[in-house]
Parts: structure tokens; C-alpha cells; sequence
């Protein structure tokens, strides 16, 4: 009896632990609450339904995540929330407690929702996906929920998560088996990434980049997988790729035209904004230097004049004559 309690003991300490689970063992009725009339309103003005497939965006430098739904043959903007907090800095999760927020593409299904946690609600973002196995990257319990607090996590006000989890529920009583959550570290612009060019994850970036631009140009979520180490999309339905090795002919020369012409355009945006950044960086720094110059030089000036002044004088604070020039005598008028 005391080694089952010692084990239910451990249990309870393991889940308290957990980067942000804390499941309970009741249901939460919070989780059934009805869909807000103002967002069953938005939803029918942009010409959608509670049921509709559902796309989740995640920006960490703006501190935004959005909610867009299926409207016709694109996806619309439904809301844009605020996150309260998530934590570590931009660039993906790589290691259990480096309390880093994911990045990535991930698939939510109805088995990651957690209408009990005790972060009022919750949905688990799937870490470690495909993508981050094949790096060998160790994370648990990464979720969304409420409470404000984040360990790891994305963190929303109480209310904020009862919206979205209510859109996520809708979505699956619709039929859906999972919807997109996409993460990434700022909106993938080319003047956002010219920032952040010396970034060590800079490669992992313009990796997510093709899935950011696919939605951007069609409005449609792309299917993702992963080869060779590589988020690749749009990817055939059926095909099963090995994270780790080489991708299909098919796969790999299947991006869209518009897609590899807006990378292009891109890169080259980017290339230009760095030089343009390096110019400014420069001439600010020669604007430092010359202003340091100056006021090195004036200083100088400055010491040399005392230097000349105090020469003048002697120890006692009179003039000696002898460093002073000679008073000329007065003219002599002659008669």
C-alpha cells in the first residue's frame, strides 16, 4: 500500500512539474460553453461557419495570434488575439527546459485539446512534430492556454482561450480532423528578416518561409511533411516521406511558380535591405567617430590655451616679465 501511494505521489509531483499540463481529473464545463453571438456574427459576415476548417497563426515578436477561417475557396481572418506572454526569445524550442516557445508547423487534432487543464483551457501545439524528431529536439506539455503565465508555452487572458478553444471545438464538430497552428518568430517580411540576417536560425526561418509565403499568395494552408531535414509542402496526399532522407523529384520541383518568383523577390528585398541596414550601422558609426574627433580635438584646444594662459603667471600669481613681450616706449616727438 505505501509503494502505490509513493507512486501516486511521484505521479503528482511529475505532472506538477510538467512544463504547463496540469491535467484534472474532472471535466471543465468551461470547455462546452456556447460560441459567442458576436463571433457566430463575424463568422457569417465573412461568409463562414462555426464548423468551417480552421488556421491558427502565431507571431512571438508581435505578441499575436490569429484565428482565420475557411470562407469559400480561401481562408479569412476571423480575430486577432493578444498573447499575454510566452517564453524565451525567437527561434525554435531544441531542448526539454530551455523554457523556448516552438516554432514550426503543427496539426491539431481533437486528442490535443485539454478542456481540464488548470490554465482554464488549453490545446497542446503537438511538440515535438516530425520536423523537430529528426533534429532530435525534447519538449513536453507546449501548449496554448489561459492563466497569463507561460513556462514554454503561449499564454492567453482566460477569455482570449475560451474563444479560440470554442472555434477549435466548432471546427471539429464541423467534421475536421485537425486544423494548421503555424509559429513563427515575426511576420516572415523581407525588411523582418533583413533584422535579424546574422540570426543562427536564420536558415530554420526562411525553411518555414515557403509554408508563410503559400498562404500569403493562395489563402489556402499548405499540407506539410518533412525530408532530408526540411519542411517541404503542398505535399501529395498519400505520400509518406522519411524525415531524414532524400525528397521525391516530385516534392521537390513541386513549388508553385508564384511561389519561387516571391522567394526570389524576396531574397533579393532582403539582400538590399541588409546592405541598406550596413550603410546606416556605417555612417553612424563615422558620425560617432568624427563627433569623437571634434570633441577630442576642441578639447585639446582647450588644454593647450590653459596651458599657454597658466605659463603666463608665476607661482605666486603674478606675471613674470619675463615671458610677457616688452611694452614698446612712447614715440618721441621731436620740434
Amino acid at each position: 500500500m505505501r509503494a502505490f501511494i509513493g507512486v501516486i505521489a511521484i505521479v503528482v509531483v511529475g505532472l506538477g512539474l510538467s512544463a504547463c499540463s496540469n491535467f484534472k481529473p474532472a471535466p471543465n464545463a468551461k470547455a462546452n460553453a456556447p460560441l459567442k453571438q458576436e463571433l457566430v456574427h463575424k463568422l457569417a459576415s465573412i461568409g463562414s461557419s462555426p464548423g468551417a476548417p480552421m488556421m491558427v497563426r502565431i507571431f512571438k515578436q508581435t505578441n499575436e495570434l490569429e484565428v482565420w477561417k475557411q470562407a469559400g475557396g480561401t481562408f479569412k481572418l476571423v480575430k486577432t488575439y493578444e498573447i499575454c506572454a510566452w517564453s524565451g526569445g525567437l527561434g525554435p524550442k531544441v531542448v526539454e527546459g530551455d523554457r523556448q516557445s516552438p516554432e514550426g508547423f503543427y496539426n491539431i487534432t481533437p486528442g490535443l485539446m485539454n478542456p481540464n487543464s488548470n490554465y482554464y483551457l488549453a490545446f497542446n501545439t503537438g511538440f515535438p512534430n516530425k520536423f523537430d524528431r529528426a533534429y532530435g529536439r525534447t519538449g513536453s506539455d507546449l501548449m496554448v492556454h489561459g492563466d497569463c503565465s507561460s513556462r514554454g508555452c503561449y499564454s492567453m487572458t482566460d477569455e482570449s482561450i475560451a474563444e479560440i478553444y470554442a472555434l477549435a471545438r466548432e471546427t471539429f464538430a464541423g467534421g475536421n480532423a485537425s486544423f494548421q497552428l503555424q509559429i513563427f518568430p515575426f511576420r516572415m517580411t523581407p525588411g523582418n528578416l533583413a533584422m535579424h540576417a546574422d540570426d543562427p536560425n536564420m536558415s530554420f526561418w526562411k525553411d518555414i518561409k515557403e509554408g508563410y509565403d503559400r498562404f500569403e499568395l493562395a489563402g489556402q494552408p499548405a499540407s506539410w511533411d518533412v525530408c532530408n531535414k526540411h519542411y517541404v509542402f503542398g505535399v501529395p496526399d498519400g505520400m509518406t516521406l522519411d524525415a531524414s532522407g532524400s525528397c521525391p523529384v516530385q516534392v521537390a520541383q513541386g513549388v508553385p511558380a508564384s511561389v519561387v518568383a516571391k522567394m526570389a523577390a524576396d531574397d533579393a528585398a532582403m539582400a538590399k535591405e541588409v546592405a541598406a541596414i550596413a550603410d546606416r550601422k556605417a555612417k553612424a558609426a563615422a558620425d560617432a567617430k568624427a563627433a569623437a574627433d571634434a570633441e577630442a580635438a576642441a578639447k585639446a584646444r582647450g588644454q593647450a590655451i590653459g596651458s599657454f594662459i597658466g605659463g603666463l603667471f608665476g607661482d605666486d600669481g603674478t606675471i613674470d616679465p619675463s615671458k610677457v613681450p616688452p611694452i614698446p616706449a612712447p614715440p618721441i616727438h621731436r620740434v
